[in-house]
């Protein structure tokens, strides 16, 4: 296949092995299928949300905590149908949702597997937010719940840290099309059944940045969508080589973008300092 699902357009052959920039064939490569009980309380609940993680990305962030799967070789592949079967197994589980996370370059892959088993429960695509409008538009009526990042307001910073100089205006316009299809968010027994929930996650140094994307958000959607701000950060990936990242944020700095969160009157989750630990890191064993 000529991919072209996400905003890079690489327009290469992609095979069942062999990908473009995000490194992936076309078939899933799967890093870690299991419930997750540390997502927001309206997707974990009790029964945790049924995770799927994805190896390979669109990204390329510096600081990833997922780097292992994102930019390295771990996952294994498997088929559109044998990730179908997966859907099953995690049902019998007792999961609330089924959550495809960094699922942007295998839109054709998922919608494959939904037309072999379609699960009874919300579908939850969480992304990067560096997502093509076109993509996304197949997915119209199937996915119940976006997830998306907003990592930056800068698009040099973008640059320098995930090698994308037009993470903004894209993800702008990604995250209107997700609310154009879901439109207000219904949250029942406690948890998000159909909406967009947009993820940030404050970066050392970087605070500028983030009251950026918070005013954004702001002028953009109001409050049509939650806000969940994340103090998780350490430094991960290549974060050692960039001075101004190689350390957890501060007390003062989260302050200074909660403080900002409040102000603006966005709705929404914030994270304590105290979960920015490594133990939150899945193991990636599929």
């Amino acid at each position: 296949m000529l991919c072209d699902l996400c905003p890079r357009n690489c327009n290469i052959e992609r095979t069942e092995y062999e990908g473009g920039f995000c490194g992936v064939g076309s078939l899933p490569k799967i890093a870690r299928i299991a419930p997750h009980y540390d997502e927001e309380p309206i997707l974990s609940g009790t029964g945790g949300a049924g995770t799927i993680f994805f190896s390979g990305c669109s990204l390329r962030c510096v600081y990833c905590q997922n780097y292992a799967i994102s930019s390295q070789d771990t996952g294994r592949y498997i088929t559109p149908y044998q990730l179908s079967e997966e859907y099953r197994r995690l049902e019998a589980m007792g999961v609330h949702n089924i959550e495809f996370v960094t699922p942007t370059h295998y839109v054709d892959a998922i919608l494959e597997s939904l037309s072999y088993y379609h699960p009874k429960l919300p579908l939850i695509y969480n992304s990067s937010g560096y997502d093509k409008v076109e993509s996304l538009r197949k997915l119209d009526g199937i996915i119940d719940v976006y997830l998306p990042d907003f990592k930056y307001s800068d698009n040099a910073l973008a640059n320098q840290l995930s090698a994308c100089s037009d993470y903004v205006e894209t993800a702008t316009a990604a995250i209107g099309e997700m609310l154009r299809q879901t439109g207000d968010c219904i949250i029942e027994d406690g948890l998000l059944k159909k909406g967009v929930m947009i993820r940030h996650l404050v970066l050392p140094s970087h605070t500028k940045n983030s009251i950026g994307v918070l005013e954004i958000i702001k002028q953009n959607w109001n409050n049509k969508t939650p806000v969940s701000l994340m103090s998780q950060y350490f430094p991960a990936g290549k974060a050692s080589d960039y001075p101004d990242i190689n350390r957890r944020v501060t007390a003062r700095e989260y302050q200074k973008v909660l403080d900002k969160l409040y102000e603006l009157e966005l709705d929404g989750f914030a994270q304590e300092l105290s979960s920015a630990d490594k133990k939150y890191v899945p193991v990636w064993d599929y």
